[in-house]
């Protein structure tokens, strides 16, 4: 057990930092900690509650009796102290909160490290301290790898609805630890991203309203256990991403909802207090003591459980006044624009303050609009983030996907606008949760066609979007063909994968797809430039076709085509620089896939023919909705050596 003695000199200076924004680790002051004071084992609790009368510390262990155990105020007026003796690991408690009004508000610890199992709502005395980590080997790999040119294919996960036991009730950390890890290994990602695990009251917010930013949820197990899922990630050689969500938290009675009677971590600004449509409080960036507390939750996940990277949610909603609101909702800032400048400034110090201490660090932004220099530092202007969701990819391909591909000719623009803008942040190419719920149907059915072709139509794609520059991300159920949408109440069905044949075999097109992947830089080392990528055909939008290079550092080349025709390209041309031998190393539409094995040749021939643009081409029939690499042999013809004599 961890002890901690509560003399008042030990918190000043941390609390000086706090005040001033600056202190990125205040749950080693705030929350509830084991401690010993004259002998006497217990726990000491400390909370920020300025506008407050009084605060006790109320729970079984005193009949929840806001008279008995009240709370010091600290050197600074505005914090409160109280060391109980004799209290024990899963006690639970709240503060009672005692406001200039009158009432007695019932909150449970901002800074708690666990808590009861919703619907309860109070939080749990748990000393964070002990667990033995096994993965050294892996930090120290990560920590000499150059994130930019490494291999970064992400498989997004709700761990309260990837699987479910039989009876319905979920998984554990430590079950997840075992079938999750191994199945996560199996498909050969290199990353895993976990939905919100901070802890939230409301299922149907899927954890994005979140009422304890330092407590993973109790629905699954303890901290530990969360800490022991990690490790156990890491041991295998994967990475781990959480989504974190500093843009607003719920009005739920317990949670920080104005937490000491009047608005303390929302802003009391009119117009930037709520986000009317989600029902939410947003937070005050402008507030020291809120900076703090965020800063401190982001580098506490990575301190105390060890993660990877952040996901940060729905960053255009800080980053704007007038995000989802009309004319007359809103102030502009001091400049006369729709820029919130606290929030800028709150996320440069968050990364700012999260690469100082894990240099290491993933932090990708969720950012929806044209934002410019989110991945960029904030000395030149930056936000700060390392890598940026694209959106923008995300929006075009999917609507061109939905397309009947008699249609996608007059959309071909959707396929290339990306590569305009493609290096000017560093992106992940996300096909998320957000895509798969609400009516937009899971990604198989977002395809036109039968039942055949609209497997065809997700295999052309994966092929497509695993060659495209960017790293990569997928939810859960697309990589065997879930038709049915993510319903957060139940499993995955993985009963399609296991008994159907085509959902199986496009789970095995996805395993080695991925495979390919980590095994061929082309794909990953050269991101942020044209020396990575090199078009071949950007503009054959009549028989929907386009065709690349995808480079690594040494030179070494990969061609890739995709047809997203609904009919085979006969005959068709694909320019390329070099005479020679080509072979087809990957193709979608491989039998072994569920496709058809169209494609008769996996050795080509150039011929003397010009096509776009290049000297020679390969001529060939492209199978329909298919994905094609190939890779250049050399020319087996001795150029010096002349023609014989007929």
């Amino acid at each position: 057990m961890s002890i901690e003695k509560p003399v008042e000199q030990e918190t000043d200076f941390p609390l000086y930092l706090y005040h001033h924004g600056n202190n990125d680790r205040i749950y080693e002051i705030f929350g509830a900690h084991p401690a010993e004071k004259n002998g006497e084992r217990g726990y000491i609790f400390r909370v920020w509650a300025p506008h407050a009368v009084r605060v006790s510390v109320v729970g079984d262990f005193n009949g929840w009796d806001a008279s008995r155990d009240v709370m010091q105020r600290m050197v600074d007026g505005e914090c409160f102290e109280l060391f109980i003796p004799g209290l024990k690991e899963y006690d639970i408690y709240k503060y009672a909160v005692l406001t200039h009004d009158g009432r007695t508000l019932l909150k449970a610890d901002p800074v708690g490290f666990h808590t009861e199992t919703p619907p309860a709502t109070a939080s749990k005395l748990y000393d964070l301290e002990g667990y033995r980590w096994r993965d050294k080997s892996y930090l120290e790999a990560i920590s000499k790898q150059n994130i930019f040119s490494s291999p970064m294919n992400i498989y997004e996960v709700n761990l309260l609805s990837w699987k479910r036991h039989e009876d319905g009730n979920f998984l554990s950390y430590r079950d997840l630890a075992v079938e999750l890890v191994n199945y996560v290994v199996e498909m050969g990602y290199t990353h895993v991203e976990f939905m919100p695990v901070t802890e939230y009251p409301y299922e149907g917010s899927w954890g994005y309203q979140v009422t304890g930013y330092f407590a993973a949820t109790s629905r699954l197990g303890t901290p530990k256990d969360f800490m022991y899922l990690v490790d156990s990630f890491h041991k295998a050689g994967i990475g781990v991403i959480v989504d974190w969500v500093p843009a607003h938290f719920p009005k739920d009675a317990h949670g920080l909802y104005e937490f000491d009677g009047q608005p303390l971590y929302e802003s009391n600004q009119w117009d930037r207090m709520e986000h009317k449509s989600w029902g939410t409080r947003r937070f005050d960036y402008g507030r020291n003591e809120v900076l703090s507390f965020l800063i401190s939750s982001a580098c506490f996940f990575f301190d105390k459980f060890h993660v990877d990277g952040l996901r940060v949610d729905a960053v255009a909603s800080m980053l704007y006044l007038d995000y989802d609101k009309r004319p007359g909702e809103w102030v502009p800032n001091i400049y006369g624009e729709n820029k919130n400048l606290e929030a800028i400034a709150f996320l440069r110090k968050l990364n700012e303050a999260v690469f100082k201490r894990f240099p290491y660090a993933l932090m990708i932004a969720e950012e929806s609009t044209a934002w410019g220099l989110v991945t960029k530092p904030g000395s030149v202007g930056g936000l700060g983030f390392n890598y940026k969701w694209n959106m923008g990819w995300m929006n075009d391909m999917l609507s061109y996907l939905s397309l009947n591909p008699f249609f996608r000719m007059g959309s071909h623009n959707k396929l290339t606008f990306s590569m305009m803008y493609a290096f000017s942040e560093n992106y992940v190419l996300p096909i998320s949760h957000d895509e798969v719920v609400h009516g937009k149907c899971s990604l198989i059915n977002k395809m036109p066609g039968t039942y055949e072709d609209k497997f065809a139509g997700v295999r052309s794609f994966l092929g497509y979007q695993m060659a495209h520059p960017g790293k990569k991300l997928n939810f859960m159920g697309y990589e065997f063909g879930q038709f049915k949408e993510w319903d957060y109440h139940e499993g995955l069905e993985f009963f399609l994968r296991d008994n159907y044949e085509l959902h199986g075999k496009l789970s095995l097109l996805v395993r080695e797809l991925n495979e390919f992947y980590r095994s061929t830089p082309a794909f990953y080392e050269v991101e942020d430039s044209w020396d990575g990528f090199e078009w071949l055909a950007a503009d054959d939008a009549d028989r929907n076709i386009v065709s690349f290079i995808r480079r690594d550092k040494a030179g070494n080349e990969v061609l890739c085509l995709t047809c997203f025709s609904g009919t085979d390209a006969e005959g068709y041309l694909m320019g390329v620089n070099k005479r020679g031998k080509y072979r087809v190393i990957f193709c979608t539409d491989d039998k072994k896939y569920g496709g058809a094995g169209a494609l008769k040749h996996k050795t080509l021939m150039t011929v003397k023919k010009p096509s776009h643009g290049k000297q020679y081409s390969l001529r060939f029939t492209v199978p329909k909705l298919t994905t094609l690499y190939l890779v250049y042999e050399g020319d087996p013809k001795n150029s010096t050596a002349t023609k014989p004599k007929k």
